[in-house]
């Protein structure tokens, strides 16, 4: 159940409907590509599921055949009209539910709590628009506690930053995020042939799924006001993009070569400094 390549060019020409650059907006319209997807996601009858972007409903569709609970939040006012009819037509309604809003400026924890008891976990799974798809991602890292798991679509370059390691060129401060919060792994790429309108760039679908807590203990505000200092200026030593919040002697007492770049230190060593800085402003 969902829709196929010649559905979704009718649907836009019948509600006149032109993607949107400035959101992003690339719509999946091979039905194989969807299903594998929601089947990759693991999500069946009792899920709750959040969709970002699902623009006509062809991921929508699929999910709710697997039978999960479906919000999918829409920011453009025309496709949440749209959504709503074809889920309906399909007969889902009861299992979808269109919020029309903008994701980024979501009240994530309201969201959930206005729809269930407190303690249910939620899964993420979107095909994320490419513009805000990677602070999609650590909002709800930082902001939604609910969701346990993310399986999304995204640039494969964006991609490769969500799920890069220390000594990669990737490696940055979304990496860092991901790996504070959670584990992550690339499941598969997916070409631009099974979207509309076509994109220039390979897409991949990520996974996420969130720790118990977080990888190191630490202060989090400070540790990422550290390390985003520390990729503010990546090609600089340790001892230059971090002068401003701890000395080479603090540095080298940490234990971390003042050398190093930011992209070369993993979560311990982070969380070493982020310690280090800690004592120094105390």
């Amino acid at each position: 159940m969902t829709l196929t390549r010649t559905q979704v060019r009718d649907l836009l020409d019948r509600y006149e409907i032109r993607p949107k650059r400035s959101l992003g907006q690339h719509f999946v319209v091979e039905p194989n590509t969807v299903r594998r997807i929601a089947e990759l996601s693991g999500v069946g009858p009792g899920d709750r599921v959040v969709e970002i972007g699902p623009g006509l409903g062809c991921l929508t569709l699929a999910l709710a055949e697997a039978g999960a609970s479906v919000v999918a939040i829409e920011i453009d006012d025309v496709l949440a009209d749209v959504l709503a009819e074809v889920v309906t037509e399909f007969g889902c309604s009861d299992r979808v539910e269109v919020v029309h809003a903008d994701a980024t400026e979501v009240n994530w924890p309201a969201l959930f709590e206005a729809r269930a008891d407190s303690g249910i976990r939620w899964t993420v799974v979107a095909n994320l628009p490419y513009n805000v798809s990677v602070p999609l991602v650590c909002d709800l890292l930082d902001f939604a506690p609910a969701v346990r798991r993310l399986v999304v679509m995204v640039q494969k370059e964006v991609a490769q930053r969500l799920v890069a390691v220390p000594g990669e060129e990737a490696y940055g401060l979304p990496s860092v995020k991901v790996a504070y919060h959670g584990t992550s792994r690339m499941m598969g790429r997916v070409p631009p042939t099974v979207f509309l309108p076509r994109p220039s760039v390979d897409s991949a679908l990520v996974e996420v799924v969130r720790r118990n807590i977080p990888a190191v203990e630490v202060d989090e505000d400070a540790f990422f006001a550290l390390v985003r200092c520390g990729f503010g200026q990546r090609r600089k030593m340790l001892r230059r993009s971090l002068a401003g919040l701890l000395d080479e002697s603090r540095i080298v007492a940490a234990g971390v070569d003042p050398t190093s770049r930011a992209e070369e230190l993993d979560l311990d060593q982070w969380a070493a400094l982020a310690t280090a800085a800690g004592e120094v402003a105390n």
